[in-house]
């Protein structure tokens, strides 16, 4: 048995410590510069404020005219979103139809958006970026920066490139950019993102089996991890020493240092690989009904958003909330709007209403019970500040684009599943819907993966120090691990060469 785990071992690291090398390396990259992405944020700050002063057609308009037969999944139901923004300098609603269905509708006209060509695009992108010099490089369905789902709606993109090197990708179906990627995002996650979620394989013929490489490769690591913690303490002398003088048996340099490291950091590669294979959902472990974050569905329907944009757009002016995008949705049972500044902060108004800040927490917990209609309401919480459940991270990181506000609203329902409810004052929005599956998910990924502990995160420099400090030891064991690796199969090859030369000699002589 013991030869056995030295076996597995040996060749399991031979095949694989290359890969946990750059794992780790790559890590530290992705603390500081993340895989390109358009947050909200960017976005609103790059957008002009709403113009109410021209008429605009209402978002009944808007609806009616996405609602065709040419748009799949639009005929047949209501939008689950709907927004007012601006497109290349004009006011354009954006209705989504699920997950992989975008319609635009000219604001001013009410005509809908067939497509956007890529002259369209290079607008768009010039608008966008302040008149800046801009240059159309190619129209992609994907490519290395765009491997997103969440993109799947505006498939294919125009790649544009700014004056500076930034590419902006624009929709061909809105004419909105839904993402940037600097020069210098580009460059770091060659060495960062893009190698750390072996993003070379995707795009190509192997792009079917991505998912399948990275969680094999996830389970391999994680089985030689775990065998190398057990080897590593078996050949460790916890009383007496070594004929060498010393607790480890190795007397060359790179097997003593990849004993000790592996002592010392093993643990840590073994929760860092672990949870690595948790973030793929693995077997769709972390797969639960009702699991997803998702808002409450608008559930807009011509008739009831009747009312003049151009009003509501100078009733927050006047309130002093300059609005550059305005979003519609249902809550409790009737309409409310959504403002949006240029830094990310809302208002919201009701039909014929005033502007406000938030929703009352009663009014939150009433629509949550609805949500959860077969389920009893156990607990109620306002979250005041962060916690396990509810904090903020670095918008560069994988979920840092994700805006955390306080307070929020969390509700605590007896469902087989035990949801929790995370309801955001300021929108209306279920901010997060967490199940037992998915607190689970958030232990074994976000807590091992990222140490996404608040009383931690809050403490910077010191989560960075802990955690380059921890990257370092397991980039030591897995560099030691190349080398000796390295060296095994050189050994291997000079043996056999001499065999195979003499196996030829004997064979000529006979002849």
């Amino acid at each position: 048995m013991k030869r056995w785990l030295f076996l597995v071992h040996r060749w399991l690291g031979v095949v694989l410590c290359a890969f946990m090398a750059m794992w780790f390396f790559s890590g530290v990259v992705m603390m500081y510069v993340g895989y390109p992405k358009l947050t909200d944020g960017e976005r609103l700050a790059a957008l002009p404020p709403l113009q109410g002063a021209a008429p605009l057609v209402d978002a009944d308009a808007a609806v009616r005219a996405s609602a065709r037969p040419s748009t799949p999944g639009a005929a047949a139901s209501v939008p689950r979103s709907i927004r007012l923004t601006t497109v290349a300098g004009r006011p354009v609603y954006v209705l989504g139809f699920g997950r992989d269905v975008s319609v635009a509708v000219d604001a001013t006209d009410g005509r809908r958006i067939e497509g956007v060509d890529a002259a369209a695009a290079v607008v768009s992108a010039r608008a966008f970026a302040g008149d800046v010099g801009a240059r159309l490089v190619e129209t992609v369905r994907e490519d290395a920066w765009t491997h997103s789902r969440a993109l799947d709606a505006h498939r294919p993109l125009h790649v544009v490139e700014l004056d500076g090197g930034t590419l902006l990708y624009v929709s061909s179906t809105t004419g909105e950019v839904v993402r940037d990627a600097t020069r210098i995002e580009r460059t770091w996650n060659g060495l960062g993102a893009w190698i750390h979620w072996l993003y070379p394989f995707r795009g190509g013929a192997l792009d079917a089996w991505w998912h399948d490489i990275v969680v094999w490769s996830s389970v391999a690591a994680t089985v030689l991890t775990a065998i190398g913690i057990v080897v590593g303490v078996m050949r460790w002398r916890f009383r007496g020493r070594f004929r060498n003088g010393g607790r480890s048996p190795y007397r060359e340099s790179w097997m003593k240092w990849h004993h000790w490291t592996g002592l010392v950091f093993g643990l840590l590669c073994l929760t860092w690989i672990f949870s690595g294979l948790m973030s793929m959902n693995p077997w769709k472990v972390f797969t639960s009904p009702g699991a997803s974050a998702a808002r409450e569905a608008p559930g807009v329907v011509p008739g009831v958003l009747g009312r003049d944009v151009g009003a509501a757009i100078a009733r927050f002016a006047a309130e002093g909330f300059v609005v550059r995008e305005l979003e519609w949705r249902t809550f409790d049972g009737a309409p409310l709007l959504v403002g949006y500044d240029g830094v990310g902060r809302t208002r919201l108004m009701r039909t014929d209403g005033l502007p406000f800040e938030r929703l009352s927490f009663e009014a939150l917990e009433r629509v949550g019970t609805r949500v959860m209609p077969d389920a009893r309401l156990v607990g109620r919480t306002v979250v005041e500040r962060y916690d396990l459940w509810h904090y903020s991270r670095e918008p560069h990181t994988m979920l840092g684009h994700v805006e955390r506000r306080l307070p929020i609203l969390r509700l605590e329902f007896d469902d087989p599943g035990r949801t929790w409810l995370q309801l955001d004052p300021y929108t209306g929005a279920v901010a997060s819907r967490l199940d037992t599956t998915q607190r689970t998910k958030r232990w074994l990924f976000a807590m091992l993966h990222s140490w996404d502990w608040w009383p931690l995160l809050e403490r910077r420099p010191l989560w960075d120090v802990l955690m380059v400090v921890a990257s370092v030891g397991g980039f030591a064991v897995s560099v030691s691990g190349v080398v000796i690796g390295w060296r095994r199969l050189r050994r291997k090859v000079k043996v056999a060469a001499p065999g195979e030369r003499g196996a030829r000699e004997r064979q000529g002589a006979t002849a």
